[in-house]
């Protein structure tokens, strides 16, 4: 995957998903809760150019993880599951 950049976020459409996936609910993971489940994460761009990464268990539905899921914090993990400039890193809505 190629870093993401703050241009890129500037012409992305606003509540744009632009990465997903899913890890364990462990250390390596998206250590939430260390539960060992599994987690679907969703990246997300903001009404600006900001950007967030939401999860939730497995098998709910991307509106749901954006309106209910939480929001990942760990800057090791953010920076794992969507690779950014530091410019763009710069703009991750806390």
């Amino acid at each position: 995957m190629k870093k993401l950049t703050l241009y890129q976020l500037k012409v992305m459409k606003p509540h744009k998903i632009f990465a997903s996936g899913t890890e364990k609910d462990a250390p390596g993971g998206i250590n939430m809760t260390n539960s060992g489940n599994n987690l679907d994460w969703i990246a997300t761009r903001g009404g600006t150019y900001d950007w967030a990464i939401y999860c939730y268990w497995e098998g709910a539905n991307q509106s749901y993880i954006v309106d209910m899921g939480d929001k990942v914090h760990d800057a090791e993990t953010i920076k794992r599951l969507v690779p950014a400039t530091d410019e763009a890193y710069e703009m991750y809505r806390h």
